[in-house]
Formats: structure tokens, sequence, C-alpha cells
């Protein structure tokens, strides 16, 4: 695990020995393979398998990311496949999200010492990438996706019945199904959306953390201390000093 600053403009295909997770912390970068070309601000997750060659395409901003590699040992420590996962994934539910956040946390204030706990949150980020076997239709409907583009998007600007209008299901139906295709209830997916998005902005020093609440959407600073507080058992306060501390600029 490293936590480094992108300090060159390009990187040539290239590829790890190892598996890794690449979370961006700051900055932009673009990351292309064969498949796909992916452009990652701040709060960007990728998953890269490790003969999966790549690209990097740096930008005109301070860019740091924090690196995960997973070694095949590590994988047979816990009886799972070294094929586990293929190709590059790029990893949008928060709540996956949430979990690597924790482990730069864990990283930074135990430097890596707490063995247990970070393998604890890897296991269950690598196995929430793993498709289950559902009780529910294989395929999500179309109103997931429209759900999730939009709560993404904007999600302080969104109604239940704005929701539930955009995909055209009755509310009481709509708060039934919602956990069942994003793992949590709408009001949780939200809070913890809007809350990685204060994340990505805490490196913004222009940007007090009152700035930053109204931005993401919070009634007012006490609010976003309690939902930061549920994701992150620490305050905003606590949780950028952490970061900000750990960067080289």
């Amino acid at each position: 695990m490293n936590d480094a600053d992108y300090t060159h403009d390009r990187v040539d295909w290239h590829y790890h020995e190892n598996a890794y997770f690449t979370f961006l912390l700051e900055g932009m970068v673009l990351d292309g393979n064969k498949k796909h070309v992916h452009e990652c601000a701040a709060g960007s997750l990728l998953y890269q398998n490790w003969q999966d060659p790549h690209y990097n395409v740096g930008s005109k901003v301070f860019t740091r990311g924090f690196h995960v590699e997973i070694a095949p040992t590590w994988y047979s420590f816990f009886d799972l496949p070294v094929g586990l996962l293929e190709g590059s994934i790029r990893i949008q539910d928060p709540s996956l999200k949430a979990l690597m956040y924790n482990v730069f946390k864990e990283t930074k204030l135990y430097n890596g010492s707490s063995q247990l706990a970070i393998d604890v949150l890897l296991v269950q980020l690598l196995s929430g990438l793993v498709p289950g076997k559902p009780r529910y239709d294989k395929q999500p409907p179309a109103w997931v996706g429209r759900v999730k583009e939009a709560l993404h998007a904007t999600p302080e600007n969104w109604s239940l019945t704005g929701l539930a209008a955009l995909a055209n299901l009755h509310p009481v139906h709509l708060s039934r199904q919602f956990p069942k295709y994003f793992k949590t209830t709408l009001g949780d997916y939200v809070r913890i959306i809007k809350v990685q998005k204060a994340l990505a902005l805490f490196p913004d020093k222009n940007k007090s953390l009152t700035e930053i609440a109204v931005e993401c959407g919070f009634a007012d600073q006490s609010h976003f201390i309690r939902c930061f507080r549920a994701n992150h058992q620490f305050t905003p306060l606590q949780y950028r000093k952490l970061l900000l501390k750990n960067g080289t600029r």
C-alpha cells in the first residue's frame, strides 16, 4: 500500500505483477486499457487485474493516489481464487468506495499495523464486486440505472416523489424495491453519496468545511458531522487533517 503523487505527464503501456486498487485522492488522471478509458477525478476507485496492460495520462493539476496491491498469496490465505475478478473495473457503488476510504484511514492512523482491520475491509470490498446469485431479476430493471445516475449527479436535489416519477413507480414500491438493488435504504444511499462528494473536496484548502457541507447538500454543519461520523467514525475535521497531513504538496 502506498500514497503517491503522480509526477509524470504520461506513463506508457505497462502491467503490474499483482492485482491492485487505485484510489484517487486529489486531482485528475486518465487511465486507459484495451477496453476502457477511465477519466478519474478525486474519489474515483479502480480495480485492475494483474495481467491487464494499461497506461496513464496525467493532468496539469496536482494529482495524488492511494494504491493497494494484492499478491496471489493474499488471495490464497483467504481461500479466494486469484482470478476472482477479471479485467479493469471502475467501482461506482458508494458502499464499496466507503470501504476503501476506511482502508486508507487504517493505514494512515496505524501505519498499516492493523492488518486484521485492513484484511476484513479488503475481503468485504472484493466480495462486494463479485456478482452473486440474486433472488430478484438477473437483469436489473431499467429504472435502477436511471435512479442511480440521477442520485450520483445531484443527490441533494431529489425527493421520493421525484425519484418515483423518474422510475415510473409508486413511491411505496420504490421504497420497498430500492434496497434489493442498492444494498441499503434510499436515505442511507443518498447520505453516503453526499459524504463521498464532500471527501473528494477535502483536499481543496480554499474551501471551508462549512462551504463543503453546503455545496454537498447538507442542511447545516451539525447534519454534515452526524452523517460523516455514521460512515467513518470520525468528524469531517479529523478526517480532513488525516488526509492533508499525509500529502506531499
